[in-house]
């Protein structure tokens, strides 16, 4: 199967190689530049342990990139999904497409599927590809678990068993609003997780954030739709402690330098990727206040992020939050 990976970042990259072995991968980038020194050299600037197999083809042209893919797979930020797929509706409106970004648009709030249903209302066999996976990993071919959620069973389920290899191992599942409030909300409670270890808190206090933060993310999700199952899997628990743990995170890394005295923009400069979680707290915390969910590390999060707030403060302020049942 001819499989077009749209975006030639670290995660878009990484899903090219792994899925090269088994299917003919296009690689697309929006910049002609991009595009000729990865096609000559084979390494990406955002993964540059890596090299890309020759039967890669990268292009910056969108249509032939397109051309006869039996499958879509957008791999931008979540920030540059709509005009992503503005750009394929131009080409083709009902394609078999599958994002693979997490998180909030900032201006709508608005979830990658229901961004996807707003430009391609006529595609239905489309679905998000989530779970926990450090792109590096990926493209060393060290094993990794996925879930493709779609409300297209069928369409899951087929995909799924076509990515499915023995080092990607690709599960289905039909949980599409829980499967990306999994991916969504656990970048922001890594950001807490970072903070946490930033100020030498210890492990204890790891698990007891990461514990607590998964329960912020059942309320919320099952608030919103999400199946209580679903956060319990891969794409919830398993991406929560991946992302709050592993030393790969930009999420957590974010957290750590906030710790440290840093200002957000200059840890943003620095990182030089994308960080969803930022992007994301404050539709959390919007949403959290509209359904009436208590989401205490979110809040804390955001108030550091945004209002100036001592990380050191914010901990303060959550271990001094009245005890009450688990």
């Amino acid at each position: 199967m001819k499989v077009a990976v749209l975006g030639a970042g670290a995660w878009g990259t990484a899903l090219a190689i792994s899925l090269a072995a088994r299917h003919e991968i296009a690689l697309w980038t929006r910049s002609a530049a991009d595009a000729e020194a990865l096609g000559a050299s084979r390494r990406s600037r955002y993964l540059p342990e890596a090299t890309l197999p020759e039967a890669i083809r990268v292009d910056h042209r969108l249509a032939p990139s397109l051309a006869d893919a039996g499958l879509v797979i957008v791999a931008t930020s979540t920030a540059g999904l709509r005009e992503t797929a503005h750009a394929v509706a131009r080409i083709d409106a009902t394609p078999s497409l599958a994002w693979a970004c997490k998180g909030f648009e900032r201006d709508t709030r608005a979830l990658p599927h229901e961004i996807v249903a707003d430009v391609l209302p006529r595609a239905t066999r489309v679905g998000a590809l989530s779970g926990p996976s450090f792109a590096l990993e990926v493209a060393r071919g060290q094993p990794t678990a996925l879930v493709l959620a779609s409300r297209d069973g069928a369409f899951a389920a087929t995909t799924a068993a076509a990515l499915n290899s023995e080092r990607l191992r690709i599960y289905s599942g039909d949980d599409l609003v829980g499967v990306e409030l999994g991916g969504a909300v656990k970048n922001v409670i890594a950001i807490a997780a970072g903070i946490a270890d930033g100020l030498s808190l210890g492990r204890n206090a790891r698990a007891a954030l990461v514990t607590r933060g998964l329960a912020e993310i059942v309320r919320l999700g099952t608030a919103l739709g999400g199946e209580k199952e679903t956060f319990m899997g891969l794409t919830g628990l398993g991406d929560l402690v991946l992302t709050c743990t592993g030393d790969l995170s930009r999420n957590r890394e974010v957290g750590v330098r906030l710790a440290q005295g840093k200002a957000l923009p200059a840890i943003l400069a620095e990182l030089g990727h994308v960080a969803e979680g930022v992007q994301s707290a404050p539709a959390v915390l919007a949403l959290a206040h509209e359904r009436g969910v208590e989401m205490p590390i979110t809040q804390a999060v955001c108030a550091v992020l945004f209002d100036a707030q001592a990380p050191a403060d914010a901990v303060r302020q959550l271990l001094a939050r009245d005890p009450k049942p688990e």
